[in-house]
Parts: structure tokens; sequence; C-alpha cells
């Protein structure tokens, strides 16, 4: 496989969507190769389905196991139709969630055992892993305000305030377990400072030229 997966992640409110054009963008400019975005859930026609069983709010309570499964479904069909494909075209892919999310979110945030979901991660992706992933670190509460002004939330984005301080937790963790392709970017800062910063990590990396 000659292409990259770059992975954003990060609680509600980070700049991750933002973040993931921006880059692409700027990618484009500084290196030959092919670059796409997309994102979990809900990148592909499968997965546009699945996202909105995931995230609609009316009043359809899924069991956090049946959460589990629809995310692993989705990520499934988000390998074999996207990501390992492009990979295999040398293409360079940014992804706004990936496998640290179902951590983040389903292991810390919902409590579900920790190797049941590594076991579903694995299956999911067949033991691929992103070439980098970058943490949009930012306190939940600021995050969760930036949502509100956005206008109508989501089934996650309304979850209870502890919820997402689990998730931060999970990714804290996460980040401490793996601090050479899990990096932590303060998020709590312009948007054009969190892409430049971004960008140096990148170009550090080797991931794209100067």
């Amino acid at each position: 496989m000659d292409g990259k997966l770059i992975v954003l992640e990060g609680v509600e409110g980070s700049g991750k969507t933002t973040q993931v054009r921006a880059i692409a963008d700027w990618l484009r400019l500084h290196q030959s190769k092919p670059v796409i975005t997309t994102r979990e859930p809900g990148g592909t026609s499968l997965g546009k389905h699945l996202r909105q069983l995931l995230l609609q709010d009316e009043g359809n309570k899924l069991h956090d196991r049946t959460e589990l499964c629809l995310y692993a479904a989705d990520r499934i069909q988000h390998l074999e139709e996207v990501i390992k494909p492009a990979l295999d075209q040398g293409v360079i892919i940014l992804c706004d969630r990936f496998t640290a999310s179902t951590m983040a979110y389903q292991g810390y945030g919902r409590g579900l055992d920790q190797d049941l979901i590594i076991q579903f991660n694995n299956i999911a992706t067949q033991g691929l892993q992103p070439h980098l992933t970058f943490w949009l670190s930012l306190d939940v509460r600021i995050g969760l305000e930036r949502v509100k002004l956005r206008g109508e939330r989501d089934r996650l984005e309304k979850a209870g305030i502890t919820f997402h301080q689990r998730v931060q937790q999970g990714y804290q963790e996460l980040a401490a377990q793996n601090p050479h392709n899990f990096i932590t970017i303060n998020a709590d800062q312009p948007p054009e400072l969190v892409t430049k910063e971004i960008q140096q990590i990148l170009q550090t990396q080797g991931l794209v030229g100067s």
C-alpha cells in the first residue's frame, strides 16, 4: 500500500471536520499524490444510512452493544469500499474518526469491555492502522458549547457531560499509550493555528513535502 491514512480524532466540537478540509486543501498544493477526505460513520452509501441510525435522536434507544455493532459494520464497509482501494492507489486519506473513536466512545464513554472493542476493531480493519492520528484535545465543556452554537444536536452530542468526560479520558489514555503516532494538538486555539501545527508535524514526519 503506497497511500497514507491520516486520522483526526476528538470530542464533540473539537474542530475535526474543519481541519480535515483545511489540511486536504493544503496537501493538494504541496505534494503530487491524490487526496481524499472521508469520515466514520458515513463514508459510504451504506454508511450514510448507518450514520442516520446511530446519530438521529428520535426516541430510538440503541443498546450499547447494538451501537458498537453498527459502528463496526460501517467500518467494514468503509474499509473495503473506500480505504483499502485508495491506499492501494497511493492516495492520501484524511479521515474524520476511526478506531480510536470506538475505543473512546464505546469503551470509555459507554463502559463496554475494551478487549471486546479491540476485537471488533481488528475484525473491521483486518489489522490496518492509521499512519498518523491527530487528537484535537479540547475541554469537553468548550466543545459542547461550540456544538450548541451550531444549532440542532445529534444523539451523541446530547449525551450528558459525564459521558463526554469519560470519552475525553479515553483519548488521554490512548495518547499516553501511543505517543509516536497518536499526536495531541491543542484545539483551544484559532483554527488556523491548529492547521499550521498539523502541517508542521506532517512535514516533520515526512508524510508530505515541504
